[in-house]
C-alpha cells in the first residue's frame, strides 16, 4: 500500500487526470516570473500585470487565453486581493468561478491547494485546524499535535486560500471567517502563550464562489458579506468566443484520454446553439422559448456533452463525431432527472431545430430518438 502511494504521488503531471493550474501552466508561470518587472503587493509572486497577462492571455508572449470574460472584472478582483478584503465570485453554475479562483491562486502565491470544498457536511475543522489525537493524548495541546487545514496553512505561508460553494456551508462555519478577514487573526486556545494566536502573513487572502442556484441555502451573514467584495461572473455573451471555447478545451480535454479526434463544428454548432437558447429562454431572433429547469447548461456542461460525444464516437461509433452521438449525449446531460424537461427539450426540436435549414441542424432532428433512449 505505501508503495502504491508513493508511486501516485511521483505520478508524472500527463498521467494526472486533472493538474493544478500551477502545473498545467508551470512554462507560462515561469516565463512570467522571469519577465516581471511591475510592482508586486506584499507576498504576490507575481505583479498584478502579469497576473492578469495570465489569466486573460497575450498571443503574442504565446501566454494562453484561459479566461474568457471582462478583463474589467479580472482587474477589480485582483484589486480586492491586494487589500484586506476577501474576494467572492457569484454567477450561474458553470461560469467558471472556480477556474478563475484557482488561475488567481496559481499566478499569486504558486498553489492553488489550499481549498475547502463547501458543503452541508463542512465542519470547523475542515476550515482551520484539528489534532492528532494520538500526539494530543501523549504530549498535549502543542503545534507538533496540530494538523493545520486550509485557513491555518494559507495564514501561516501568505497564501490564497479557495472556499468553493460557500454558501453550502452551515452558517457557523461561515461565520468562523470573520475574524479571519477582519483582524487577519486565527485564535487557537488550545495552545499555550503566542502560539495561541495566528497572525496572517502578507499574500494571505480567500476566494469564495457561490452560485446564484445555491445563494439562499445558508443565506450569508450581513457581517460577513460586509468583508467580502462581490464579483459576478456571466455566461459568455458571444456565440463565437463560448463555441470556441467549447472547441478548444473539449479537444485538450479529449487529447487527454487518447481521442484524437474531437467533434467538428457542424457538431458544436449545433450543440453550442441548443445550450445558449434553452440557456437563455428565447431563440437567437428573440422568440420565447421555455427554459430547462433541471440543469445549468453552462459552457462547461457544453465542454463536457462534447468530450461525451467524442468519446462516444471513438470508442462505439466510427470514430467521427455525428448528430447521433450528439443526441444520444445531450439527454443526459440536458434532462438530468427532471422528465418534464425532456418534454421541453422534445417541444424545442419541435419548434425551433426542425425549421433550421442546414443539414447539421436537419441532421440532429432526425436523430431526436436518440433523446430518449
Amino acid at each position: 500500500m505505501a508503495a502504491k502511494k508513493a508511486s501516485a504521488a511521483a505520478a508524472p503531471p500527463d498521467s494526472i487526470q486533472r493538474p493544478p493550474a500551477e502545473v498545467l501552466y508551470a512554462d507560462e508561470l515561469a516565463r512570467l516570473a522571469a519577465d516581471d518587472s511591475g510592482p508586486k503587493p506584499p507576498g504576490w509572486s507575481l505583479s498584478p500585470r502579469a497576473v492578469r497577462t495570465f489569466v486573460v492571455g497575450d498571443e503574442g508572449r504565446g501566454i494562453r487565453r484561459k479566461f474568457v470574460g471582462a478583463p474589467s472584472l479580472v482587474e477589480r478582483a485582483m484589486v480586492s486581493l491586494a487589500t484586506n478584503r476577501g474576494l467572492l465570485l457569484v454567477g450561474q453554475p458553470g461560469t467558471a468561478k472556480s477556474l478563475l479562483s484557482e488561475l488567481f491562486a496559481a499566478a499569486i502565491c504558486g498553489t492553488s491547494r489550499l481549498t475547502i470544498q463547501g458543503s452541508a457536511a463542512t465542519t470547523d475543522d475542515q476550515i482551520k485546524y484539528s489534532w492528532n489525537y494520538a500526539l494530543l493524548l501523549a504530549e498535549g495541546p502543542t503545534t507538533r499535535a496540530l494538523v493545520p487545514a486550509p485557513i491555518y496553512q494559507g495564514m501561516l505561508r501568505g497564501a490564497i486560500v479557495r472556499f468553493e460553494e460557500i454558501t453550502r456551508c452551515p452558517l457557523e462555519v461561515q461565520d468562523a471567517l470573520l475574524a479571519v478577514l477582519s483582524d487577519r487573526v486565527l485564535a487557537i486556545p488550545e495552545l499555550p502563550g503566542s502560539d495561541s494566536q495566528l497572525f496572517a502573513r502578507d499574500g494571505f487572502n480567500i476566494i469564495a464562489t457561490a452560485n446564484t442556484r445555491d445563494l439562499g441555502v445558508n443565506e450569508m451573514s450581513a457581517a460577513l458579506k460586509r468583508r467580502f467584495n462581490f464579483e459576478t461572473v456571466f455566461p459568455i455573451a458571444d456565440f463565437q468566443e463560448e463555441m470556441a471555447l467549447v472547441r478548444e478545451e473539449s479537444t485538450r480535454q479529449l487529447a487527454r484520454v487518447g481521442v484524437a479526434e474531437a467533434p467538428g463544428d457542424d457538431v458544436l454548432e449545433v450543440l453550442v446553439t441548443t445550450f445558449r437558447e434553452l440557456r437563455d429562454g428565447r431563440t437567437g431572433d428573440g422568440s420565447p422559448l421555455d427554459r430547462l429547469t433541471g440543469t445549468a447548461l453552462s459552457t462547461a456542461e457544453a465542454v463536457g456533452v462534447a468530450c461525451a460525444v467524442g468519446v462516444h464516437a471513438h470508442y462505439l461509433g466510427n470514430g467521427v463525431a455525428s448528430a447521433d452521438d450528439l443526441a444520444l449525449c445531450l439527454g443526459g446531460a440536458a434532462v438530468k432527472d427532471d422528465r418534464e424537461d425532456l418534454a421541453k427539450l422534445l417541444r424545442y426540436m419541435e419548434q425551433r431545430i426542425a425549421k433550421i435549414e442546414k443539414p447539421n441542424f436537419r441532421a440532429f432532428y432526425q436523430a431526436r430518438r436518440r433523446l430518449d433512449e
